[in-house]
């Protein structure tokens, strides 16, 4: 692994503090997010996904049949397609697939169950343009993650066909913040910290949301049923306890279940693919994971 490059990410990462304001943040995420364009060869188009904003994507060569249909991260008040463009695209080049990110909205002002329902929607929008369930695979990093796992147990406890596999990064899977790497990688990890997470939680939820509530936090989940996952998260970032009891629970509910740590990484970098060899590596390995499955 190239240390100098990990080494740039996070000093880009910590070269300003935090902004206050969730107008702020947003622009801040975007900033960091899309400091790297897509490649020149990325075709890029809206659209409107009944009601929520949507963007495809395919890079040459993909099969326009095979679809990634993603969620980003930022803990359900920030994130949006361009923060996220090009891990996404270079995700779907990985896949071989058309890619749709999904701009489901945000709170704090639209708390859950907001972000769920425009998954839905989004979900619903796939399927009546004619997409096979098994031809879908549905991502999501950090926040988009566990929104990735709601919404494939919604599909499943309405009776409906799920997705062909699931991939997430560094997912928040626990907004009860219990996960022991939140204490003992608060001093590697330069973006998430808990008391941020509990800042992003109660912006999200309302006071009578217990969050142990699978639909926010699937840690707690029927998780039987599930598609193949591949779950990917670095071993620097407070959140690796949400992912490593996630990858054991599904496991335990005899879902086929992929774990890669990755050593030093931070979380979500795949991010920061177009400067980080790293990331270029994981969104292969979940290009041809997702190939496999799709």
């Amino acid at each position: 692994m190239n240390g100098g490059e990990i080494t740039a990410v996070r000093s880009l990462l910590s070269s300003r503090p935090r902004p206050v304001g969730w107008a702020e943040r947003r622009e801040r995420l975007d900033e960091v997010g899309s400091i790297w364009p897509p490649a020149d060869d990325v075709s890029l188009d809206p659209v409107d996904l009944g009601g929520v904003p949507g963007e495809w994507s395919i890079a040459p060569g993909s099969d326009a049949t095979r679809v990634l249909m993603f969620f980003h991260g930022g803990g359900y008040c920030s994130g949006s397609i361009l923060s996220h463009r090009r891990m996404v695209t270079e995700a779907g080049r990985a896949a071989q697939a058309r890619t749709l990110a999904v701009a489901y909205r945000l709170a704090p002002e639209h708390p859950f169950p907001a972000a769920l329902d425009d998954a839905w929607t989004a979900w619903r929008f796939l399927r009546n343009q004619g997409v096979a369930a098994g031809r879908i695979a549905i991502g999501g990093d950090s926040a988009g993650g566990g929104l990735a796992v709601a919404l494939i147990n919604r599909l499943r406890d309405a009776g409906e066909e799920t997705p062909g596999c699931a991939w997430l990064v560094s997912p928040w899977t626990d907004l009860t913040m219990s996960g022991e790497t939140l204490v003992t990688k608060e001093a590697t990890d330069p973006i998430i910290h808990k008391g941020y997470l509990v800042e992003l939680a109660d912006a999200y939820l309302p006071p009578a949301v217990n969050r142990k509530d699978p639909r926010v936090s699937p840690l707690y989940a029927d998780l039987k049923g599930l598609p193949p996952t591949l779950i990917q998260v670095g071993s620097a970032e407070t959140l690796l306890a949400d992912a490593t009891r996630f990858a054991a629970a599904i496991g335990a509910a005899d879902v086929q279940a992929t774990l890669e740590i990755w050593p030093h990484m931070i979380h979500a970098w795949p991010l920061w693919n177009a400067r980080l060899e790293a990331g270029r590596r994981a969104l292969a390995h979940a290009g041809a994971f997702i190939r496999e499955y799709v």
